[in-house]
């Protein structure tokens, strides 16, 4: 019975979606359905990508997951929607074969850190900290004070380093050099049709493309592949969808709990 249900999943493609800003909960959601598609021996996985990028480490162990899914030979083609930028760039170098829709917004290679410094409206209400600390260092950020040059010399350092792992993963994933990946890893933004051209993706087209070629990399009828669906994310429920500015909230959570993080973000 077991030899019959794994054969049968073999001769189905798995599909993960990671759809808004990467978090901490969209790296659970996603490392979880990962670990389904070797456990139950898919055939494929179909990784559908519409996020404009997210927290630094959470975009990494996505990546470092599908690195080891490929491991297992198990062919991984990533398809960008309608954005896929900075971090979901980062976990798409985890696939083996990246399909872009022609008008998908794309790149945005980089790093940000951003604090809040709330020193001039904290002065305006009278209201100041008083901070005992261990290091000169120990409250870099604090949204009451200005930065110092040799704390944004510290910070500035943090991100070079991680910005150069960033155009080393491009490189390697996409057999591209250095300098090449470095000549457009600024920050711009381009679209699916201009990433084509500088060697990001490896072909143009919609979802049903990208499920036609995941069938056809391991021998199924495209018309008769049979695409499973792991670790849905949560959508806005009726209430959600009722409530003016639910996502705008979504996004501003994001942002509060992630400052003084590192990110790999494009917010359009």
């Amino acid at each position: 019975m077991w030899k019959l249900w794994s054969f049968n999943k073999r001769r189905q493609i798995a599909r993960i979606e990671i759809e808004g800003a990467i978090d901490g909960r969209t790296r659970s959601r996603v490392l979880k359905a990962i670990q389904r598609v070797e456990e139950e021996q898919f055939s494929a996985l179909l990784l559908r990508i519409d996020s404009p990028g997210g927290t630094v480490v959470d975009s990494h162990e996505i990546y470092q997951a599908l690195k080891h899914l490929q491991e297992k030979d198990i062919p991984i083609l990533a398809s960008f929607g309608n954005i896929s930028a900075s971090g979901g760039v980062y976990i798409a170098m985890g696939a083996s074969h990246i399909m872009s829709n022609p008008g998908t917004i794309t790149g945005s290679v980089g790093v940000i850190l951003r604090g809040n410094n709330l020193e001039r409206l904290l002065d305006k209400v009278g209201i100041s900290f008083k901070v005992i600390k261990s290091g000169p260092y120990k409250d870099i950020l604090s949204f009451d004070r200005e930065l110092t040059p040799s704390e944004q010399q510290i910070l500035q350092s943090l991100i070079d380093t991680t910005y150069n792992q960033f155009v080393a993963t491009i490189a390697e994933a996409r057999k591209l050099s250095l300098a090449t990946v470095h000549a457009f890893a600024d920050g711009r933004i381009f679209t699916g049709e201009q990433a084509l051209e500088l060697g990001m993706v490896d072909r143009l087209g919609t979802e049903a493309d990208a499920r036609q070629w995941a069938a056809e990399l391991v021998d199924l009828d495209p018309d008769e592949a049979k695409f499973v669906e792991l670790g849905k994310p949560k959508k806005f429920g009726l209430l959600g969808r009722l409530i003016p500015g639910q996502q705008l909230w979504q996004r501003l959570r994001f942002e509060l709990t992630t400052s003084g993080i590192p990110l790999w973000l494009y917010w359009p």
